[in-house]
This record gives structure tokens, sequence and C-alpha cells, in this order.
């Protein structure tokens, strides 16, 4: 028996609907923890920034994910995966892997990481849609109305603490926003067929190319400037939210659904902005705790179960 059908999870699991409430805590907090992991790769690559350009950056964060993400394929022996799995798996990669985190490195060189947030803020909704529209599933009412309510506090918020302007960077977050819903959603479904640890080890070797390329032309023809900012940062995105946190959070999409999973997001925004206090010394708003409270109402809202319809 192979890796993945050792993994394979019940076709019962849907979106908004589990079989027993263990998977869906279990899920749940996988996800959480994910959003987590998530909130901190604005601030990272801040800092990754300090010492690479944005090229540079990418490419190397590309080039060191995939490596670790290639060591534990040859370690365990993990087979390739079948080739049904395959297109899926270059969506990912496209969306998650190169996608995102380039277009979000080139954003930052003129936004800073709260104004970044704004994109997060929507990217849980869009993924609800694209989910919804990719795999069939339908929430209900109460679902869509939370979802909508949330993006429209973490906007309000963001854009507010932003100082309420678009920055030269806009039009990079935005399309960050859209590649990366398609890859989220295309994950969570793979995840639902094989181990998720493996859907995104195998998009990030499918890099592999792309990281060697973008390291060489970026060193080649940026300056480095060496500190220990620069070097946690990269680090952190390339192994922590390129690889492990992309782990658990496909992992928790493929028990509870990416719609679902998706909502935990809007709390991301928040936890980025706390970070960007924290590590960055970036001002946050007195809005701030009104604003956590209304989207935690609106996670459990989107979090409660529910019956969705069947396809």
């Amino acid at each position: 028996m192979t890796a993945q059908n050792s993994a394979t999870l019940p076709s019962a699991i849907a979106v908004g609907a589990t079989s027993t409430r263990r998977p869906v805590v279990g899920g749940t907090t996988l996800a959480a923890a994910g959003v987590v992991t998530f909130s901190l790769t604005f601030p990272g690559t801040a800092w990754g920034l300090e010492s690479f350009g944005p090229w540079s950056l990418f490419g190397l964060r590309c080039l060191l994910a995939g490596l670790t993400a290639g060591a534990f394929l040859l370690a365990l022996r993990v087979p390739v995966p079948v080739r049904a799995h395959w297109a899926g798996l270059v969506v990912v990669a496209g969306g998650v892997v190169v996608g995102f985190p380039l277009l979000t490195t080139l954003a930052l060189r003129t936004s800073t990481t709260s104004h970044a947030a704004v994109v997060v803020g929507l990217l849980p909704l869009t993924t609800a849609i694209v989910s919804s529209l990719r795999t069939g599933a339908r929430p209900s009412r109460r679902f869509w109305a939370a979802a909508v309510a949330g993006a429209v506090v973490v906007l309000a918020f963001t854009v507010a603490q932003s100082g309420g302007s678009l920055s030269g960077g806009d039009a990079f977050l935005f399309g960050a926003l859209l590649v990366c819903a398609a890859g989220y959603t295309e994950g969570g479904r793979l995840a639902r067929l094989m181990p998720g640890w493996q859907v995104i080890a195998w998009a990030l070797v499918l890099c592999l190319p792309i990281g060697l390329l973008g390291s060489a032309l970026g060193l080649a023809h940026e300056p480095v400037r060496l500190t220990w900012h620069g070097v946690a940062g990269l680090v952190w995105v390339a192994v922590g939210s390129s690889f492990l946190g992309l782990y658990i959070w496909y992992r928790g999409m493929a028990e509870i659904g990416a719609a679902r999973a998706s909502q935990l997001q809007l709390a991301q925004p928040l936890l980025t902005l706390l970070w960007s206090v924290l590590l960055l010394g970036e001002r946050l708003s007195p809005a701030a705790p009104v604003a956590a409270c209304a989207v935690l109402l609106c996670i459990a809202v989107t979090q409660r179960p529910e019956r969705t319809a069947r396809t």
C-alpha cells in the first residue's frame, strides 16, 4: 500500500461537515496553528529584505524550502505522486510557492507590513469563493454572511491602519490574493487524497529550478548585506512559512474543508499587525482590540457545525 492510499481520508469529510466532532476540533487546531505561522511571513519578509534584494530573497526562499522538502521526501522514501495529482501540484506550486511569495516580496519594497495585511484580509473570502466554485461545496447563508462581515471588518481596520490610501505595491498584493486562493483551494483538495505535507513538499520540489535560477540571478545583480535579522527572516519564510506552516495548514483543511479553514485567516492580519509592532516597531491603532473582538465573533460563526448541500 502506498503512502497516498494509507492517508486517504473518508469521502464524508467535506466543507462544513464531518462525521465526528474530534476531527473538526483537530482540523481547526491545525489550521489555526498554520494561521499563526503565516502571520509571521510579512515581518519575516521585511527582515529578509534588510539583507537581500527582492529577487534574491524570493529565489533563496524557494531554493531552501525545496531542498528541505526534498530531504524529507528522500529520507522517508516517499513514492512519486500518481499522474492525476501533478496538475493540481502545479497549481499549488504556482500559487503558493511562487506567485504569493514573489508578489508580496515585490510589494513590500514600497508597502508596510500593516498595509500589506490588506491582501490577507481579503484572502479568506476569496478562498471560500474559489473553493466553492472548484469543489461544489455549498456553505450556508450564515457562513457567507459571517465571512463577508469578517472581511469588511478586517479591510476597514487595515486600510485605516495604513492611512486609508493605496500604495504602489497594491497591484502586486491583489495579484498575490488571486493566485494564493487558487493554490490554497487546490492544495486543500489534494490533501484529502494524499498526506498534506506531501502536497506542499512536492510543490516545493517542483519549484527547485526556479529557486536555483532566481537565487543565481538575484545574488549576481543585487547587493547582499548579511545581518542577523536578514538571515533569520530568510530562514523563517523558507522553512517556517513555506514548509512547516503549509504542512499543518493543508492537513487542517483536509479535515474541515477549505472554506471553513480559510475563515480562520480573518485573524491573520491582526496577528501580523501585532508582530509588526513587536518585531518591526510599527504603531498599532487603539481600534485593534475592537476589531479583534469583531473578527473573533465572525470566526466563531463560520466554525459552527452546519449541514451543507451535497452535489
